[in-house]
């Protein structure tokens, strides 16, 4: 239902460095930077498989409250995208885990990035 989303950032370069090492972990990557002269000189970039789904611009106005939730492929994906996460100044919301409370294959982990966002990579598989 969600063709792609976005959030702003304040340190274009701090937030690159965290969300290339966690998605990564589960096979995205950074796919498409704007050219600044479309975007008033501000840093705005896509991420994703086969097209940009997630995109971060760079702002003054930062804010907490936004969760946002990434596909994994299995449990192992998880487990790295909390590693990355953590290793590239992260901070924990949630080790991996079960989370039977929602759905009784619901393989979650979820990070705080560098703004404060709440960020979670989900498995539905069972393993």
């Amino acid at each position: 239902m969600i063709d792609h989303t976005g959030i702003p950032v304040s340190d274009w370069e701090k937030s690159k460095a965290f969300y290339d090492a966690v998605f990564a972990a589960i096979g995205a990557k950074l796919l498409y930077v704007v050219p600044k002269e479309f975007t008033d000189g501000r840093n705005v970039g896509g991420y994703g498989r086969d097209k940009p789904d997630f995109w971060l611009h760079e702002s003054k106005e930062v804010g907490l409250g936004r969760h946002t939730a990434f596909t994994a492929n299995n449990r192992a994906e998880v487990d790295a995208f909390y590693a990355a996460g953590l290793n590239a100044g992260g901070k924990d919301n949630g080790a991996p885990g079960l989370r039977p409370q929602y759905h009784a294959d619901y393989y979650g982990a979820f990070l705080f990035d560098p703004d404060g966002n709440n960020i979670e990579a989900v498995c539905h598989r069972p393993e």
